[in-house]
């Protein structure tokens, strides 16, 4: 039976990785898999976090299950964290899961239940699991335009003639900020007009929020999602601690459904819990205790804070460097846009070749699309990184 497999497609990211790994020079650069990096390289784990996890060593005294949904404290602090007070608590039914993209597949779950022949839309371009795990689930899928590949920022006309074909009963997913892969944000008077727009279709908004803390900071990253949250009556979220705590391989995320009402949200984290029971029971605990008990304690939450923004303020540092650099290298302004761009990527625009010439020839490991992890260029790497695109960019 198992002949019927097909031979499986190496991941585009994470199959650059072992190329990478095996090339020995020794000035190669690794841009491809998004973790934050530090001058050494390394990804680090946040001194707040070490803290929390020694007392959780002493304090925790069972390993028992907690509960289908995950641990309260967690999901409470999440909900804050990602909404503050722009929905009542009351209205909003969470769900602790395997990462952000356990939340991502708990919320296109429910919308096999609610909508099965919906059609989500999705960003061209987007982060590939999105499409991916939608077709998977035999989603009918629409991309809507994004990106200018011009100017290097949002296509805000083209997008809003996209989503005039949205129906009622769509699922829109937007990034909350720091797009992946572009780095391209939406302004937040589109993001009013998208609002206006969802309420007036009756389509159902769904915010992929992987990044927060990680472009403008905590409550600015998280403003344009509560302006929607405030304004619509039903909204999914998917949230992502991987990246503002450094919790990649502990799989800490959310999923949160805004309901228009304290009753229709009680019916809703009730089917969310099933939705659990029915694809792993339980979401791990480690790492969201270890969320849950920073976000609660005001020591441990000032420090995480003060780490996070340096993390932040060291990627904007290397998105100014590394524009000034390319400036300075090609002689053009072309690559400015990489210092306007939030979060972790920006998109750079080479075609295919040039990709190829970076890594074969420079050992500079790009994604495909030559979508760049900006923190990968840390402890000065943007200096021979500029210097090896202006030798394969032709630009004036």
């Amino acid at each position: 039976m198992f002949e019927k497999f097909q031979p499986a497609k190496a991941d585009p990211i994470l199959g650059l990785s072992k190329i990478f790994q095996a090339d020995p020079r020794t000035e190669k650069i690794d841009l491809g898999v998004g973790v934050y990096k530090d001058d050494n390289g390394i990804t680090p784990v946040m001194s707040s976090v070490k803290k929390a996890e020694a007392r959780l060593l002493q304090e925790q005294n069972s390993k028992a299950y907690v509960s289908l949904a995950g641990a309260e404290l967690f999901r409470d602090q999440m909900r804050d964290l990602v909404l503050g007070d722009a929905v009542a608590a009351d209205r909003v039914a969470t769900l602790q899961t395997p990462g952000g993209t356990g939340a991502i597949r708990q919320i296109f779950e429910s919308m096999k239940v609610l909508n099965p022949d919906c059609t989500i839309w999705i960003s061209d371009p987007s982060w590939p699991s999105h499409m991916s795990m939608a077709t998977h689930m035999g989603f009918k899928i629409r991309g809507y335009s994004y990106f200018d590949n011009e100017t290097r920022l949002v296509d805000t006309a083209a997008m809003m003639a996209s989503f005039q074909d949205l129906k009622a009963g769509d699922l829109l997913l937007l990034h909350g900020c720091c797009h992946n892969p572009t780095g391209a944000n939406i302004d937040i008077d589109t993001w009013k007009a998208i609002t206006d727009l969802v309420i007036e279709k009756g389509a159902m908004p769904f915010i992929d929020i992987a990044y927060q803390g990680f472009g403008d900071g905590l409550d600015q990253d998280a403003a344009p999602l509560r302006y929607m949250a405030s304004r619509v009556p039903e909204m999914f979220i998917a949230a992502s601690c991987s990246k503002n705590f450094g919790l990649y391989r502990d799989r800490v995320g959310i999923a949160m459904i805004i309901a228009k009402d304290a009753s229709t949200a009680e019916l809703v984290q009730g089917n969310l819990a099933v939705l659990n029971r029915l694809n792993y029971s339980f979401a791990p605990d480690h790492g969201a205790a270890v969320v849950g008990m920073i976000l609660a304690d005001a020591d441990l939450r000032a420090e995480w804070m003060a780490e996070l923004e340096q993390m932040r303020m060291t990627m904007l540092t290397i998105r100014q460097d590394l524009a000034n650099a390319l400036r300075q290298q090609c002689n053009s302004d072309h690559f400015d846009f990489i210092a306007h761009h939030r979060g972790m990527f920006s998109r750079l625009g080479l075609n295919a070749e040039q990709v190829l010439s970076l890594r074969e020839d420079h050992g500079m490991y790009l994604v495909g699309d030559s979508r760049i992890n900006i923190a990968g260029l840390a402890g000065k790497r943007h200096l021979p990184f500029a210097i090896a695109v202006a030798k394969v960019a032709a630009v004036s």
